[in-house]
């Protein structure tokens, strides 16, 4: 697998990651109850989610997949068409 889509991945998940817990740690600072009764709440609730969970993450990571193929067809694409148009005039 090249480095260049290892590491998209990798900061993918990041983003992920980092998107996650702050989402936790907004919802968790606007409640009234004590925070670690919340995040008790929260972690049993997403515990029970999991599957659910991993169904839209993995969703989510087949379209941004789909959008760095036809992002990378579309490089390909013009660097044809720059060679293409070089050609053309003559360089």
């Amino acid at each position: 697998m090249p480095e260049e889509l290892m590491d998209s991945r990798t900061k993918v998940w990041i983003g992920v990651g980092v998107g996650v817990a702050i989402g936790v740690g907004i919802a968790l600072a606007r409640r009234k109850q004590d925070p670690w009764h919340s995040a008790k709440r929260i972690s049993k609730r997403v515990a029970a989610n999991t599957e659910d969970l991993a169904a839209e993450a993995r969703k989510i990571i087949e379209r941004v997949q789909r959008i760095y193929e036809e992002g990378r067809k579309v490089v390909e694409d013009s660097v044809e068409l720059w060679s293409h148009g070089r050609k053309a005039v003559g360089y």
